[in-house]
Protein backbone atom coordinates (compact mmCIF):
# COMPACT_ATOMS: atom_id res chain seq x y z
CA UNK A 1 0.00 0.00 0.00
CA UNK A 2 2.85 2.19 0.66
CA UNK A 3 4.52 1.57 -3.45
CA UNK A 4 3.11 4.08 -6.27
CA UNK A 5 3.89 4.13 -9.54
CA UNK A 6 5.24 7.20 -11.42
CA UNK A 7 5.59 7.78 -15.03
CA UNK A 8 7.52 10.67 -15.50
CA UNK A 9 7.72 12.30 -19.22
CA UNK A 10 4.50 10.29 -19.77
CA UNK A 11 0.79 10.53 -22.02
CA UNK A 12 -2.18 9.43 -21.12
CA UNK A 13 -4.62 8.41 -24.70
CA UNK A 14 -8.16 8.59 -23.67
CA UNK A 15 -11.42 7.08 -25.93
CA UNK A 16 -14.56 8.79 -27.07
CA UNK A 17 -15.87 6.37 -25.02
CA UNK A 18 -14.02 7.91 -21.17
CA UNK A 19 -12.21 4.99 -20.98
CA UNK A 20 -8.29 4.61 -21.23
CA UNK A 21 -6.93 3.12 -24.45
CA UNK A 22 -3.14 3.81 -23.73
CA UNK A 23 -0.21 4.77 -21.22
CA UNK A 24 3.56 5.05 -21.82
CA UNK A 25 5.99 7.34 -22.80
CA UNK A 26 5.75 10.48 -24.57
CA UNK A 27 7.74 9.70 -27.04
CA UNK A 28 6.29 6.13 -27.59
CA UNK A 29 3.04 6.57 -27.51
CA UNK A 30 3.93 10.21 -29.87
CA UNK A 31 5.77 7.73 -32.55
CA UNK A 32 2.55 4.88 -31.98
CA UNK A 33 -0.01 7.78 -32.50
CA UNK A 34 2.18 9.44 -35.37
CA UNK A 35 -1.00 9.26 -38.16
CA UNK A 36 -4.15 10.01 -35.81
CA UNK A 37 -6.06 13.23 -34.65
CA UNK A 38 -7.42 13.97 -31.18
CA UNK A 39 -10.43 16.20 -30.32
CA UNK A 40 -8.72 17.73 -27.71
CA UNK A 41 -4.23 17.57 -26.61
CA UNK A 42 -3.94 19.17 -23.09
CA UNK A 43 -0.27 19.65 -21.82
CA UNK A 44 0.82 19.12 -18.26
CA UNK A 45 4.02 19.81 -18.62
CA UNK A 46 5.57 20.79 -15.05
CA UNK A 47 2.54 19.35 -13.42
CA UNK A 48 1.23 16.16 -11.97
CA UNK A 49 -1.83 13.74 -13.05
CA UNK A 50 -3.34 11.46 -10.39
CA UNK A 51 -6.24 9.08 -10.66
CA UNK A 52 -9.53 11.14 -9.70
CA UNK A 53 -10.50 10.71 -5.84
CA UNK A 54 -13.15 8.72 -4.79
CA UNK A 55 -14.96 9.15 -1.58
CA UNK A 56 -15.75 5.77 0.03
CA UNK A 57 -18.78 7.17 2.67
CA UNK A 58 -20.89 10.04 2.12
CA UNK A 59 -24.03 11.58 3.44
CA UNK A 60 -25.17 14.27 1.07
CA UNK A 61 -28.25 14.52 0.90
CA UNK A 62 -30.06 16.21 3.48
CA UNK A 63 -31.55 19.23 4.79
CA UNK A 64 -31.08 21.55 7.97
CA UNK A 65 -27.41 22.33 8.84
CA UNK A 66 -26.25 21.44 12.80
CA UNK A 67 -24.25 24.41 13.72
CA UNK A 68 -25.92 24.51 16.58
CA UNK A 69 -24.66 21.27 17.24
CA UNK A 70 -20.92 22.20 16.62
CA UNK A 71 -20.95 24.78 19.86
CA UNK A 72 -22.65 22.13 21.57
CA UNK A 73 -19.73 19.73 21.37
CA UNK A 74 -17.59 22.68 21.34
CA UNK A 75 -18.64 23.30 24.76
CA UNK A 76 -18.41 19.50 25.49
CA UNK A 77 -21.31 17.48 24.46
CA UNK A 78 -20.54 13.60 22.81
CA UNK A 79 -22.06 12.91 20.11
CA UNK A 80 -24.42 10.12 21.86
CA UNK A 81 -25.18 13.41 24.17
CA UNK A 82 -26.79 15.04 21.40
CA UNK A 83 -28.29 12.04 20.46
CA UNK A 84 -30.45 10.97 23.34
CA UNK A 85 -31.73 15.00 23.40
CA UNK A 86 -33.29 14.46 19.88
CA UNK A 87 -30.51 16.33 17.69
CA UNK A 88 -28.10 14.53 15.66
CA UNK A 89 -29.68 12.53 13.45
CA UNK A 90 -33.01 13.26 14.34
CA UNK A 91 -32.70 16.81 13.67
CA UNK A 92 -31.64 15.79 10.11
CA UNK A 93 -34.24 13.44 9.39
CA UNK A 94 -36.95 16.05 10.58
CA UNK A 95 -35.70 18.45 7.75
CA UNK A 96 -35.34 15.79 5.27
CA UNK A 97 -38.55 14.47 5.60
CA UNK A 98 -40.23 17.83 5.33
CA UNK A 99 -37.81 18.46 2.12
CA UNK A 100 -38.91 18.04 -1.27
CA UNK A 101 -37.29 15.74 -3.80
CA UNK A 102 -36.32 18.59 -6.31
CA UNK A 103 -34.84 20.49 -3.08
CA UNK A 104 -32.36 17.45 -2.00
CA UNK A 105 -31.42 17.50 -5.76
CA UNK A 106 -30.75 20.92 -6.11
CA UNK A 107 -28.63 21.25 -2.33
CA UNK A 108 -26.98 17.95 -3.40
CA UNK A 109 -25.90 19.34 -7.06
CA UNK A 110 -24.64 22.20 -5.78
CA UNK A 111 -22.40 19.70 -3.25
CA UNK A 112 -21.44 17.56 -5.98
CA UNK A 113 -19.97 21.05 -8.01
CA UNK A 114 -17.84 21.34 -4.63
CA UNK A 115 -16.63 17.66 -4.32
CA UNK A 116 -15.63 17.78 -7.78
CA UNK A 117 -13.44 21.07 -7.66
CA UNK A 118 -11.41 19.27 -5.00
CA UNK A 119 -10.71 16.39 -7.41
CA UNK A 120 -13.58 13.71 -6.49
CA UNK A 121 -14.63 12.33 -9.56
CA UNK A 122 -16.79 8.56 -7.59
CA UNK A 123 -18.94 8.69 -4.95
CA UNK A 124 -20.39 6.10 -2.21
CA UNK A 125 -23.51 8.45 -1.37
CA UNK A 126 -25.91 7.05 1.66
CA UNK A 127 -29.73 7.72 2.17
CA UNK A 128 -30.60 7.39 5.62
CA UNK A 129 -32.04 10.62 6.79
CA UNK A 130 -35.42 9.35 6.57
CA UNK A 131 -35.77 5.92 8.94
CA UNK A 132 -38.61 5.19 7.00
CA UNK A 133 -39.86 3.75 3.80
CA UNK A 134 -41.28 7.09 1.71
CA UNK A 135 -38.05 9.45 2.65
CA UNK A 136 -35.44 6.71 1.91
CA UNK A 137 -36.83 5.68 -1.01
CA UNK A 138 -37.46 9.52 -1.80
CA UNK A 139 -33.19 9.90 -0.98
CA UNK A 140 -32.21 7.23 -3.14
CA UNK A 141 -34.15 8.62 -5.87
CA UNK A 142 -32.51 11.80 -5.50
CA UNK A 143 -29.15 9.84 -6.10
CA UNK A 144 -30.37 8.19 -8.74
CA UNK A 145 -31.64 11.33 -10.82
CA UNK A 146 -28.04 13.13 -9.73
CA UNK A 147 -26.25 10.34 -11.31
CA UNK A 148 -27.79 11.08 -14.43
CA UNK A 149 -27.30 14.53 -14.28
CA UNK A 150 -23.56 15.23 -12.63
CA UNK A 151 -20.09 14.82 -13.81
CA UNK A 152 -19.12 12.64 -10.43
CA UNK A 153 -20.41 8.84 -10.66
CA UNK A 154 -22.85 7.86 -7.61
CA UNK A 155 -22.76 4.61 -6.03
CA UNK A 156 -25.73 4.53 -4.01
CA UNK A 157 -26.13 3.19 -0.25
CA UNK A 158 -29.20 2.23 1.59
CA UNK A 159 -29.09 3.28 5.05
CA UNK A 160 -32.53 2.66 6.70
CA UNK A 161 -31.06 1.98 9.86
CA UNK A 162 -28.77 5.00 10.58
CA UNK A 163 -31.11 5.28 13.99
CA UNK A 164 -34.35 3.87 15.99
CA UNK A 165 -37.03 6.33 14.72
CA UNK A 166 -38.58 7.78 17.53
CA UNK A 167 -41.08 5.73 19.10
CA UNK A 168 -39.82 2.17 18.18
CA UNK A 169 -37.61 0.19 19.64
CA UNK A 170 -34.83 -1.11 17.50
CA UNK A 171 -36.77 -4.72 17.19
CA UNK A 172 -39.57 -3.01 15.46
CA UNK A 173 -37.46 -0.63 13.38
CA UNK A 174 -35.61 -3.89 12.45
CA UNK A 175 -39.05 -5.55 11.79
CA UNK A 176 -40.09 -2.22 9.13
CA UNK A 177 -37.02 -2.67 7.58
CA UNK A 178 -36.99 -6.05 6.48
CA UNK A 179 -40.54 -6.13 6.02
CA UNK A 180 -41.36 -3.13 4.30
CA UNK A 181 -38.37 -0.64 3.44
CA UNK A 182 -36.38 -3.23 1.33
CA UNK A 183 -39.25 -4.56 -0.44
CA UNK A 184 -39.83 -1.24 -1.73
CA UNK A 185 -36.31 -0.40 -2.93
CA UNK A 186 -36.65 -4.18 -4.49
CA UNK A 187 -39.77 -2.84 -6.59
CA UNK A 188 -37.98 0.71 -7.55
CA UNK A 189 -35.23 -0.62 -8.26
CA UNK A 190 -36.49 -2.93 -10.67
CA UNK A 191 -38.90 0.09 -11.83
CA UNK A 192 -35.64 1.67 -12.61
CA UNK A 193 -36.05 4.23 -10.57
CA UNK A 194 -33.47 3.95 -8.07
CA UNK A 195 -30.28 2.08 -8.25
CA UNK A 196 -28.58 1.48 -4.57
CA UNK A 197 -25.51 -1.06 -4.60
CA UNK A 198 -24.72 -1.19 -1.20
CA UNK A 199 -26.76 -2.00 2.30
CA UNK A 200 -25.53 0.02 5.56
CA UNK A 201 -26.56 -0.25 9.27
CA UNK A 202 -25.40 1.81 12.24
CA UNK A 203 -24.27 -0.68 14.15
CA UNK A 204 -23.65 0.79 17.45
CA UNK A 205 -24.47 0.20 21.52
CA UNK A 206 -28.04 1.69 21.96
CA UNK A 207 -28.48 2.05 18.12
CA UNK A 208 -28.36 -1.20 16.11
CA UNK A 209 -26.98 -3.97 17.80
CA UNK A 210 -25.32 -6.76 16.54
CA UNK A 211 -28.61 -9.92 16.26
CA UNK A 212 -30.40 -6.49 14.68
CA UNK A 213 -27.77 -5.70 12.38
CA UNK A 214 -26.98 -9.21 11.17
CA UNK A 215 -30.81 -9.52 10.30
CA UNK A 216 -30.78 -6.64 8.27
CA UNK A 217 -27.67 -7.19 6.43
CA UNK A 218 -28.65 -10.50 5.31
CA UNK A 219 -31.85 -9.08 4.31
CA UNK A 220 -29.86 -6.85 2.23
CA UNK A 221 -27.49 -9.65 0.97
CA UNK A 222 -30.88 -11.71 0.30
CA UNK A 223 -32.04 -8.59 -2.18
CA UNK A 224 -28.80 -8.70 -3.80
CA UNK A 225 -26.64 -5.51 -1.91
CA UNK A 226 -23.72 -5.57 -1.20
CA UNK A 227 -22.48 -5.03 2.64
CA UNK A 228 -20.83 -2.07 3.25
CA UNK A 229 -22.08 -0.96 7.17
CA UNK A 230 -20.32 1.23 9.74
CA UNK A 231 -18.99 -0.17 12.66
CA UNK A 232 -16.93 0.31 15.78
CA UNK A 233 -16.76 3.73 15.93
CA UNK A 234 -18.00 4.83 19.43
CA UNK A 235 -18.54 1.22 20.87
CA UNK A 236 -16.36 -1.77 20.36
CA UNK A 237 -19.23 -3.83 18.88
CA UNK A 238 -16.87 -6.66 16.98
CA UNK A 239 -17.91 -5.63 13.76
CA UNK A 240 -14.73 -6.86 12.20
CA UNK A 241 -15.56 -10.36 12.85
CA UNK A 242 -19.44 -9.97 11.72
CA UNK A 243 -18.21 -8.31 9.02
CA UNK A 244 -15.87 -11.25 8.26
CA UNK A 245 -18.41 -13.72 8.64
CA UNK A 246 -21.12 -11.97 6.45
CA UNK A 247 -17.93 -11.58 3.46
CA UNK A 248 -18.74 -7.45 3.96
CA UNK A 249 -17.33 -5.59 1.24
CA UNK A 250 -16.51 -3.29 3.40
CA UNK A 251 -16.64 -1.23 7.29
CA UNK A 252 -16.52 2.07 7.73
CA UNK A 253 -14.97 3.99 10.98
CA UNK A 254 -13.49 1.63 13.12
CA UNK A 255 -12.11 3.34 15.82
CA UNK A 256 -12.82 0.94 18.18
CA UNK A 257 -11.87 -2.58 16.08
CA UNK A 258 -10.54 -5.20 17.91
CA UNK A 259 -7.47 -6.93 16.89
CA UNK A 260 -9.79 -10.53 16.14
CA UNK A 261 -11.85 -8.10 14.13
CA UNK A 262 -8.44 -6.73 11.95
CA UNK A 263 -7.64 -10.76 11.32
CA UNK A 264 -11.52 -11.53 10.40
CA UNK A 265 -11.24 -8.46 7.85
CA UNK A 266 -8.12 -9.43 5.94
CA UNK A 267 -9.43 -13.22 5.15
CA UNK A 268 -11.78 -11.51 1.79
CA UNK A 269 -10.68 -9.11 2.40
CA UNK A 270 -13.09 -6.57 3.70
CA UNK A 271 -12.00 -3.32 2.94
CA UNK A 272 -11.46 -0.61 6.21
CA UNK A 273 -12.90 2.78 5.19
CA UNK A 274 -11.46 4.92 7.81
CA UNK A 275 -12.70 8.73 8.30
CA UNK A 276 -10.22 11.25 10.12
CA UNK A 277 -13.09 13.71 9.79
CA UNK A 278 -15.31 12.13 12.15
CA UNK A 279 -12.93 11.04 14.72
CA UNK A 280 -11.41 14.99 14.65
CA UNK A 281 -15.21 16.60 14.89
CA UNK A 282 -15.72 14.43 17.68
CA UNK A 283 -12.38 14.29 19.60
CA UNK A 284 -12.27 10.83 19.08
CA UNK A 285 -9.16 8.44 18.90
CA UNK A 286 -8.57 8.09 15.57
CA UNK A 287 -8.88 4.47 14.04
CA UNK A 288 -5.70 2.45 14.13
CA UNK A 289 -4.68 2.55 10.19
CA UNK A 290 -1.08 1.50 11.23
CA UNK A 291 -2.54 -1.80 12.78
CA UNK A 292 -4.98 -2.24 10.19
CA UNK A 293 -2.34 -2.13 7.14
CA UNK A 294 0.19 -4.30 9.35
CA UNK A 295 -2.44 -6.55 9.81
CA UNK A 296 -2.98 -6.99 6.05
CA UNK A 297 -6.42 -5.05 6.30
CA UNK A 298 -6.85 -2.47 2.62
CA UNK A 299 -7.23 0.84 4.17
CA UNK A 300 -9.58 3.19 2.38
CA UNK A 301 -10.77 6.78 3.40
CA UNK A 302 -13.70 8.53 2.96
CA UNK A 303 -14.69 12.35 3.49
CA UNK A 304 -18.22 11.45 5.71
CA UNK A 305 -19.50 14.50 4.54
CA UNK A 306 -22.63 15.20 6.62
CA UNK A 307 -24.28 17.76 8.34
CA UNK A 308 -21.83 16.53 11.63
CA UNK A 309 -18.66 16.17 9.67
CA UNK A 310 -19.01 19.35 7.20
CA UNK A 311 -15.79 18.07 4.70
CA UNK A 312 -16.39 17.70 1.02
CA UNK A 313 -12.28 17.94 -0.15
CA UNK A 314 -10.12 14.78 -0.10
CA UNK A 315 -7.26 16.67 -0.14
CA UNK A 316 -8.22 17.49 3.09
CA UNK A 317 -9.30 14.02 4.04
CA UNK A 318 -6.06 12.53 3.04
CA UNK A 319 -3.56 15.43 5.07
CA UNK A 320 -5.55 14.71 7.92
CA UNK A 321 -4.96 11.14 7.73
CA UNK A 322 -1.62 11.07 7.55
CA UNK A 323 -1.26 13.46 10.55
CA UNK A 324 -4.04 11.94 12.86
CA UNK A 325 -3.50 8.48 11.46
CA UNK A 326 0.19 8.05 11.00
CA UNK A 327 -0.48 7.02 7.26
CA UNK A 328 2.46 8.02 4.44
CA UNK A 329 1.37 10.35 2.13
CA UNK A 330 1.58 7.33 -0.81
CA UNK A 331 -0.71 5.13 1.73
CA UNK A 332 -3.20 8.04 2.12
CA UNK A 333 -2.96 8.53 -2.07
CA UNK A 334 -3.90 5.01 -2.92
CA UNK A 335 -6.45 5.01 0.07
CA UNK A 336 -8.40 7.86 -1.49
CA UNK A 337 -7.91 6.39 -4.61
CA UNK A 338 -7.68 2.28 -5.66
CA UNK A 339 -8.86 1.12 -2.17
CA UNK A 340 -11.94 3.56 -2.11
CA UNK A 341 -12.99 1.93 -5.32
CA UNK A 342 -12.09 -1.30 -3.94
CA UNK A 343 -14.59 -0.36 -1.18
CA UNK A 344 -17.06 -0.33 -3.37
CA UNK A 345 -15.92 -3.03 -5.96
CA UNK A 346 -15.03 -1.11 -8.69
CA UNK A 347 -11.45 -1.20 -8.75
CA UNK A 348 -11.29 -2.78 -11.89
CA UNK A 349 -13.25 0.42 -13.57
CA UNK A 350 -11.69 3.42 -11.25
CA UNK A 351 -9.15 4.45 -8.97
CA UNK A 352 -5.71 4.27 -11.13
CA UNK A 353 -4.23 5.27 -14.52
CA UNK A 354 -4.52 2.30 -16.34
CA UNK A 355 -5.57 1.11 -19.93
CA UNK A 356 -9.46 -0.23 -19.66
CA UNK A 357 -10.06 2.23 -16.57
CA UNK A 358 -11.92 5.70 -17.17
CA UNK A 359 -10.32 8.70 -17.81
CA UNK A 360 -10.38 10.32 -14.91
CA UNK A 361 -7.69 12.61 -13.54
CA UNK A 362 -6.92 15.59 -10.99
CA UNK A 363 -4.01 17.47 -12.20
CA UNK A 364 -1.43 19.17 -9.86
CA UNK A 365 -0.13 22.37 -10.19
CA UNK A 366 2.98 21.15 -9.19
CA UNK A 367 5.54 18.12 -10.58
CA UNK A 368 5.24 16.90 -7.48
CA UNK A 369 2.32 15.15 -6.50
CA UNK A 370 2.77 14.93 -2.74
CA UNK A 371 1.58 18.85 -2.82
CA UNK A 372 -2.28 17.37 -3.35
CA UNK A 373 -1.55 17.02 0.12
CA UNK A 374 1.07 18.77 1.55
CA UNK A 375 -0.90 22.32 0.92
CA UNK A 376 -3.41 22.21 2.84
CA UNK A 377 -7.05 23.31 2.64
CA UNK A 378 -6.02 24.83 -0.40
CA UNK A 379 -4.86 21.99 -3.06
CA UNK A 380 -2.98 23.40 -6.62
CA UNK A 381 -5.39 21.47 -8.11
CA UNK A 382 -5.18 23.04 -12.48
CA UNK A 383 -8.05 20.79 -13.79
CA UNK A 384 -10.04 17.70 -13.28
CA UNK A 385 -10.82 15.41 -15.89
CA UNK A 386 -13.72 13.04 -15.94
CA UNK A 387 -13.99 10.36 -18.94
CA UNK A 388 -11.72 12.31 -20.96
CA UNK A 389 -13.00 15.66 -20.60
CA UNK A 390 -12.33 18.44 -18.66
CA UNK A 391 -15.18 19.21 -16.20
CA UNK A 392 -13.34 21.83 -13.65
CA UNK A 393 -10.65 23.84 -14.57
CA UNK A 394 -9.20 26.25 -11.70
CA UNK A 395 -9.13 30.50 -12.40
Amino acid sequence: MDEVGVLENATVIVGEDGVIVDVGSSSELESKYANCTFQVDLDASGKSVLPGFVDGHTHPVWTGDRVHEFAMKLAGATYMDIHKMGGGIGFTVKHTKEASKEELEQLLLKRLDRMLKFGTTLLEAKSGYGLETDTEMKMLQVLHDANQKHSIDIVSTYLGAHSVPKGKTAAEATEDIIQNQIPALIKLREEGKISPKNIDVFLEKGVFEREDTKKILEAGQKAGLLLNFHGDEINPMQSGTLGGELCASAISHLERVDDEGIVAMAKKPTIAVLLPTTAYILRLEPPPARKLIQGNVPVALGSDYNPNAHCLSMPQVMNMACVLMKMTMNEALVASTLNSAASLELSHLYGSIEVGKRGDFVIVDNPNWEHIIYQLCDPPISQVIKSGKVVHKSN
